[in-house]
């Protein structure tokens, strides 16, 4: 009997793992309570997932920007999968949906945070390009965990550090 078994499309993904020479696509998303990323290699059969990763932020990291949080999400991405990223044989692509990442590579002027995360991005040869925020289902999904998100409106005021700030705005107003 012949051995001729139906590939799925994750096995074909992780079989496509092992070949650094396919073109390589890490997505990225960030909530406001979670990181989500996916990796991927594109062959003739087209884009095929090889990896998902997700976390959860942590009290600090939830009061950064939004620009900061997605560049985290990258450079989290980077380092999770940083052996595979590191044997490509060629640059590999970074897609986002926070337009304004695409220039951090060429920025002039950094926070020492953005310093620290540039050095570390310096190993890598990528792009980063603008990918709309609906075309990115995957990580977007991974980033929005429910069980991350707080289940009492006292508990996202809270954790929420732009909820906060409005509130501390409104108390400044009142007499």
């Amino acid at each position: 009997m012949e051995s001729s078994q139906s590939v799925s499309p994750t096995q074909r993904g992780f079989h496509h793992c092992s070949n650094p020479s396919l073109p390589t696509i890490v997505e990225t998303n960030a909530s406001n309570y979670a990181l989500g990323s996916v990796l991927s290699q594109v062959s003739d059969s087209g884009k095929h997932p090889i990896a998902f990763d997700s976390r959860k932020l942590i009290p600090a990291e939830r009061s950064y920007e939004i620009h900061d949080k997605e560049l985290l999400g990258i450079v989290w991405a980077l380092k999770c999968w940083r052996a595979l990223l590191l044997s490509l044989s060629s640059p590999f692509e970074v897609l986002t949906n926070n337009s304004s990442l695409q220039y951090f590579k060429s920025s002039k002027v950094l926070t020492c945070c953005q310093a620290c995360w540039a050095e570390f991005l310096s190993e890598f040869h990528f792009s980063i390009t603008y990918h709309p925020g609906c075309l990115a289902t995957l990580p977007d999904a991974l980033s929005r965990w429910d069980h991350v998100y707080p289940k009492r409106e006292e508990d996202f005021i809270s954790n929420n550090p732009m909820n906060f700030q409005q509130l501390i705005k409104q108390d400044e107003v009142q007499p």
